[in-house]
């Protein structure tokens, strides 16, 4: 048997780096379209704690695209169609954007608004070079980026507001747990032996909460495969985000009382929120590896024998 080599056909589509190259000089061109709000973005974090976060955020994305490279499709062939509404729904927002702008009172309103359009844009622009396939399979880090765009005020305000009343709450039970004499005159006042300790909104833990969801969203997409799984790791962070908050509370109360209410200025209190949150990684840890158990024992559940 005599065997010879077949040459192949020409691929139909672009090969990949000429694809990849394309879809990198579109979205430099429509990053430098909105050159404006993404230069407002990095003030606003640059000046407000709360949302530093943001700038983590591509990074982040990318981060979890190269962690599932290897199970991602090649590219297809362009999805007109999902670009199309993409690019339509993108515009539809910079439109709305726009026209909040036009108001001093929305500057951040219509600066979430743009943003939210700049990813609609990188999701239209990724189905027009790289196909339905791969842009299914980049849903997760695209819908990422929509966390670039800041939280908005009344959100933010709403949340903090709940945050502080919550941890005043479980602290309380916290220092009546550990025999700790204490009398809430107010929602948000404790009184401990030799000090009174207001919660201030300061002391609501909105930001570490914040970064603590942040952190939740990729560790879901590296860690767990099952939707429900990566949203009840989500939705873990505002009750852990609480019991954090309370020990902190905690800690200090504990520290005025058994060494003297000068704690309530050491560091621990001033600039010791990080020093919790990496305590809360811990938590989030076995929750993940909980559900990582969890996804892997149903893996194994095989369906019984049909009888004739």
């Amino acid at each position: 048997m005599h065997l010879r080599a077949v040459p192949s056909s020409p691929a139909a589509s672009p090969p990949i780096r000429r694809r990849i190259s394309a879809l990198a000089g579109a979205g430099v061109l429509l990053a430098a379209g909105y050159a404006r709000p993404l230069g407002q973005l990095l003030r606003l974090a640059a000046g407000n704690q709360l949302y530093s976060y943001v700038l983590l955020v591509p990074l982040i994305s990318a981060f979890m695209v190269w962690s599932r490279r290897s199970e991602l499709p090649p590219p297809g062939s362009p999805d007109r169609l999902a670009a199309a509404g993409l690019a339509g729904l993108g515009l539809a927002l910079a439109a709305a954007g726009l026209r909040l702008g036009s108001s001093p009172a929305l500057q951040l309103d219509a600066l979430i608004v743009l943003l939210l359009s700049f990813v609609a844009g990188l999701a239209a622009i990724t189905a027009w070079f790289l196909g339905r396939p791969l842009l299914r399979a980049l849903g997760y880090p695209l819908a990422f980026l929509a966390l670039m765009a800041p939280i908005p005020e009344q959100f933010s305000g709403g949340l903090q507001h709940a945050l502080q009343h919550a941890s005043a709450t479980v602290a309380y039970v916290f220092l009546e747990a550990v025999n700790t004499p204490v009398f809430s005159p107010s929602d948000l006042v404790l009184q401990v032996p030799g000090i009174t300790l207001g919660v201030a909104p300061e002391c609501s833990g909105l930001r570490s909460s914040v970064a603590l969801f942040v952190v939740s969203l990729p560790a879901g997409y590296v860690f767990l495969n099952s939707p429900w799984s990566r949203l009840v790791l989500a939705l873990v962070v505002l009750p852990l985000g609480i019991v954090r908050n309370a020990f902190r509370i905690l800690t200090i109360a504990e520290l005025c009382v058994h060494i003297g209410p000068q704690m309530i200025d050491s560091y621990v209190h001033r600039k010791g929120g990080w020093i919790f949150f990496l305590i809360s990684l811990v938590p989030l840890l076995l929750v993940i590896l909980g559900l990582m158990r969890w996804e892997h024992g149903r893996g194994r559940i095989q369906p019984a024998p049909k009888h004739a």
